[in-house]
């Protein structure tokens, strides 16, 4: 009994020293809009769907924190190595392209820098599935901080 209270405190102490991640998001099923695939967004996410013929365009955007843009199309090849430099090639002949934060088998997160005080992050994600290429990036339109685009890209990612 006499050790309650320390048990108590040490619970406090953990509790309080957690880290405070952002809203909590749902698992969205995309195939309503022709996507056999779920991402994780705020339940308020707004997606809009374009037929560009060749390939779908869909944008799922919430606020100014989240902006996730996919592109899905045939797959040109089964390469993911292949497709990813591709994305890696076009992302670096930006201009204003810096570096690479995180790369990894499948997608990167990217930096691009005006100077030092107009900062930008993105991500491109790649999956394939069956003969159907995904291509997940964050939205054309908005500047996202490193800690936004790196919860985007674990949000999409395909388990």
């Amino acid at each position: 009994m006499k050790r309650m209270p320390f048990f108590l405190f040490v619970a406090l102490l953990i509790g309080a020293c957690q880290q405070d991640t952002g809203p909590q998001w749902t698992q969205l099923d995309l195939m309503s809009y022709g996507i056999p695939l779920n991402i994780a967004a705020p339940d308020s996410a707004k997606v809009k769907t374009t037929d560009l013929g060749l390939m779908k365009d869909i944008t799922i955007q919430e606020g100014k924190d989240y902006y996730v843009q996919l592109y899905a199309s045939s797959a040109s090849t089964n390469d993911i190595a292949k497709i990813k430099a591709d994305q890696l090639s076009e992302v670096k002949s930006n201009r204003f392209f810096s570096k690479i934060v995180k790369e990894e088998t499948d997608g990167f997160i990217y930096e691009t820098s005006i100077d030092s005080s107009n900062i930008n992050y993105g991500f491109r994600y790649i999956y394939l599935q069956g003969d159907m290429e995904y291509i997940f990036q964050t939205g054309l339109i908005g500047t996202f901080t490193q800690e936004q685009t790196e919860r985007m890209y674990e949000a999409v990612k395909q388990k």
